[in-house]
């Protein structure tokens, strides 16, 4: 359990200072704890005798309160160092995941849960929080009072500490074999609340989908089952961690009730004095704590280790694709060639592309036509590697895309997807987001070209009107519009527009397009749609089926030959005149 701690001892070392001054207030404050059953044996010896003079008991009373006021200082000091250290740690521990989180490849999201990865910035960063900072709390607690106090009773009397402390040893026993039980329920619950957080996450991404086929029911008794579920585990825990401190308190009252016994007696036959006993009895009830304190460090231990191992997990995974060593950092020119490639996905056996080879010159417009899954979308998603194409396959400005630094390439090359992603800010904002400065002019003539501008007035606030969730506020037409906008919107020499006019209509589709054969002059153009009269402005086509290319060449050549292009163009025509 201990060793995945090891994450955080880069992190104890940085904020070593704030753990050492902490730890002094602890130490501090601890020993001022100790001060207060020496000043009452005093004052209980000074009254027991029969002599009370308040010039004698006065000063015992101020330095109690001078002592008090030592501890909560002290005590203000521990928290602000060792929470605040803790606090930190979970701070850059959350910064760090998530950097990383961002520099790994799809694959990696094709296979996690949403949900899962919420549950470790959240419930998992608590617990970490808590096992760098109240447990280290409670350790030192538990060792220094409990060294301290022994030292102190054993110098008093060997043999009345021993039949005192005799139930203590069996605390150790209990502690072992709880910690191992805890920690494992504890990760049990955590899995739980993974589950519960993946379920509620979807089933609320998804809630128009849910809504529209009535599965409301459906998806509340699969989220009832997992709350229980979820629940029982917690119960499972409390069981164990409630027995916990009831067995603490029975052997500290056992530690009380063996010395009112044994140390009365010693009172009685004057071998302690009142003061002494009262001491004894005090610093047997500061005994209570360190022993709960035990329990505390075991079970926030124990939790933090858990959470830290889905940490870890996190944290070893590594990105596929990745900026080799030596890297090309600038592109000399925007040409597109493709040479013998053949991809298949990982753990896939049939190849989605096969032997393709291409030439796009520079400046020059490229259509691609295909049937849904001949390959088209992931051809042009190994342009940037999003995907990794083989070695010696794909090229760009006369170089392996392979070789190039991550950052450099995919910054020059915009992409509209097939699934349009907003977020959950400003229209404004979601155009602008591939800059870190812009001038609102820029934005509007990017907006021109994509033609939302004319829908602006629509929106409450133009473009600085929110478009929530996924831009769940526009429509399919709209957040597509915005995605063009936001690609042209970084000036990338290469544009891929994949399907990315589908969700509009066709007088809208004809207007974007003449504006953006202004934008398309200078740049290389790669241009994914099932419309014809969309490709009919690419200098050269191809026909994709099966990841294989068969049939190339320019629309009037494609429409000369028997083949899937004219057969499309054909049907589409129809559409057309039916609609009229």
């Amino acid at each position: 359990m201990l060793k995945e701690y090891r994450t955080l001892l880069p992190y104890f070392k940085r904020f070593g200072l704030w753990y050492a001054g902490g730890i002094l207030c602890l130490v501090f404050t601890n020993a001022g704890q100790l001060l207060i059953p020496q000043f009452l044996r005093r004052a209980v010896d000074t009254i027991s005798s029969g002599f009370f003079d308040l010039s004698v008991i006065l000063p015992i009373v101020l330095l109690i309160a001078v002592t008090a006021v030592g501890i909560g200082v002290g005590r203000f000091g521990w928290r602000f160092f060792l929470i605040g250290a803790a606090r930190r740690i979970e701070t850059e521990l959350r910064h760090r995941l998530y950097t990383h989180l961002q520099s790994l490849s799809s694959s990696f999201y094709n296979r996690a849960k949403i949900g899962d990865l919420m549950a470790r910035f959240t419930n998992d960063m608590n617990a970490i929080r808590m096992a760098s900072g109240f447990a280290l709390v409670a350790l030192i607690d538990g060792v220094f009072l409990s060294s301290a106090i022994l030292v102190i009773l054993f110098s008093e009397d060997v043999r009345l500490t021993l039949l005192a402390i005799s139930p203590l040893p069996l605390v150790t026993v209990f502690v072992i074999v709880f910690g191992k039980t805890v920690g494992q329920r504890f990760r049990e619950v955590q899995e739980e609340f993974s589950h519960l957080s993946e379920h509620v996450q979807e089933s609320l991404s998804g809630i128009r989908v849910l809504k529209t086929f009535v599965k409301e029911r459906h998806f509340f008794q699969r989220f009832e089952r997992l709350n229980q579920d979820y629940c029982d585990r917690q119960m499972s825990l409390v069981r164990v961690w409630g027995l916990f401190f009831p067995l603490f308190t029975f052997f500290s009252g056992m530690t009380t009730l063996l010395f009112l016994f044994f140390g009365g007696r010693a009172v009685m036959q004057g071998r302690l004095s009142p003061g002494d006993f009262t001491a004894f009895i005090a610093y047997l009830e500061m005994m209570i704590w360190p022993m709960i304190g035990a329990g505390f460090t075991i079970n926030l231990i124990q939790r933090g280790g858990a959470s830290l191992g889905r940490i870890n997990r996190l944290l070893e995974e590594q990105p596929d694709i990745v900026t080799p060593a030596d890297p090309a950092r600038s592109v000399r020119h925007s040409d597109i060639v493709i040479r013998g490639l053949d991809f298949r996905y990982p753990g896939t056996e049939e190849p989605v592309l096969h032997d393709l080879s291409m030439r796009v010159p520079e400046g020059s417009i490229l259509g691609i036509l295909g049937r849904t899954g001949s390959g088209k979308s992931t051809l042009v998603r190994l342009l940037p590697r999003l995907l990794d194409p083989p070695e010696g396959t794909v090229f760009i400005g006369g170089q392996d895309v392979r070789r190039y630094d991550l950052a450099t390439l995919r910054s020059h090359i915009g992409v509209v997807p097939q699934d349009t992603f907003l977020f959950s800010t400003t229209i404004e904002e979601n155009i602008a987001i591939g800059r870190k400065e812009w001038e609102p002019s820029d934005v509007h003539r990017v907006a021109g070209v994509s033609t939302i501008s004319r829908d602006l007035e629509q929106f409450p606030l133009g473009l600085e009107t929110v478009v929530g969730e996924r831009g769940i506020t526009l429509s399919g037409g709209q957040k597509q519009r915005v995605a063009i906008s936001r690609a042209l919107f970084t000036d990338p020499r290469i544009l891929i527009l994949d399907d990315a006019l589908s969700a509009v209509d066709t007088e809208t589709e004809n207007t974007i397009l003449d504006g953006l054969n202004e934008v398309f002059e200078g740049r290389t153009v790669i241009l994914i749609s099932h419309r014809v009269s969309t490709l009919k402005m690419a200098d050269s086509i191809v026909v994709l089926d099966e990841g294989r290319i068969v049939q190339r060449g320019s629309h009037e050549q494609l429409m000369a030959e028997e083949g899937f292009y004219r057969e499309v163009y054909n049907l589409q025509q129809l559409e057309e005149q039916l609609k009229t």
